[in-house]
C-alpha cells in the first residue's frame, strides 16, 4: 500500500480567550494528513512496532508511569478541569490498562495503531478527525448554551460551559473525552480493504508541564507512520 504524503505541518490552533485565562499553558496543536487508507489492516512495520511495545511495557513499568513528567502532567490537568484522573483514567492510562489486561498492544486497524504507538512512545494522547468534516482551524473553547457535539443529525447534547474542541463552526470534540459522531474519519472494514484515500485532521492538546517538543513528537511520529510507503 502506497500512502499520500502528508500535506500540513504542526501549528498551534486557537484557544478562546477566557479559556486561556482560566487554563494558561494549555495549547491545541493540529496537522492535517492525506491518508492512502486509514482503515485498512496495519503493515507489518507497524504490527512489529506494537509487539515491541508490549515487550518492553511491563507490569513493572505500567505501575511507575504516574511518576514520569509527561503522564504526571495530564493527571494534574485532569484535576484542574474537574476529571478526577483515578476515575476518568487519561489515555496513556487507559492504554496501559488495556495492555495489562490483554496481554499486549493488539492490533486493530492503521489508525488506531498509529495513535496507540505515538502515545506510548511519547505519552501525548493525539485524535483523529475527518478532515473533509472539519470548517476552519481548530481551537478550544467552553460550549454554548444548547449547543451539541458536532452537526450531524444525531449529535449528543453538551452542557452550557463545557471545555470543547470546536472548529469555526461547532463543537468537535469534548476535551479529553468524545469526539462528535459525525466527524469520525471513514474507516470502512479495514478487514475488507478499509475506506480508501482521505485527509484527517490530527490534533492532541499541550498542557502545563509537558513540552512542544513532545506534543510535535507525537504528531509527526503519527504524520510519518500514516505517510509510509509501506
Amino acid at each position: 500500500m502506497e500512502a499520500a504524503a502528508v500535506n500540513a505541518e504542526p501549528t498551534s490552533g486557537w484557544c478562546e480567550q477566557a479559556v486561556e485565562r482560566e487554563l494558561p499553558g494549555l495549547r491545541l496543536v493540529r496537522a492535517r494528513a492525506a491518508v492512502a487508507d486509514p482503515g485498512c489492516a496495519s503493515p507489518p512495520a507497524v504490527r512489529a512496532r506494537l509487539r515491541e511495545l508490549s515487550n518492553r511495557w511491563t507490569g513493572a513499568h505500567a505501575i511507575g508511569l504516574r511518576q514520569r513528567p509527561v503522564p504526571a502532567a495530564y493527571r494534574v490537568f485532569y484535576r484542574h478541569i474537574g476529571l478526577d484522573p483515578d476515575v476518568v483514567r487519561t489515555p496513556l492510562e487507559e492504554a496501559m490498562l488495556a495492555r495489562m489486561f490483554q496481554g499486549g498492544f493488539h492490533s486493530g486497524h492503521l489508525l488506531a495503531d498509529v495513535l496507540l504507538i505515538a502515545l506510548v512512545d511519547t505519552g501525548v494522547p493525539v485524535w483523529a478527525l475527518d478532515a473533509a468534516m472539519v470548517e476552519g482551524p481548530l481551537g478550544v473553547r467552553a460550549s454554548r448554551v444548547g449547543e451539541s457535539l458536532g452537526r450531524s443529525p444525531d449529535a449528543p447534547p453538551l452542557a452550557a460551559g463545557q471545555l470543547v474542541v470546536a472548529d469555526a463552526h461547532s463543537a468537535v470534540a469534548v476535551l479529553f473525552g468524545q469526539l462528535a459522531p459525525g466527524h469520525l474519519p471513514p474507516l470502512g472494514g479495514h478487514a475488507s480493504g478499509g475506506h480508501g484515500p482521505c485527509e484527517l485532521e490530527l490534533f492532541t492538546l499541550q498542557v502545563p508541564g509537558v513540552t512542544a517538543l513532545h506534543v510535535e513528537e507525537a504528531l509527526w511520529a503519527c504524520l510519518a507512520m500514516l505517510e509510509g510507503p509501506w
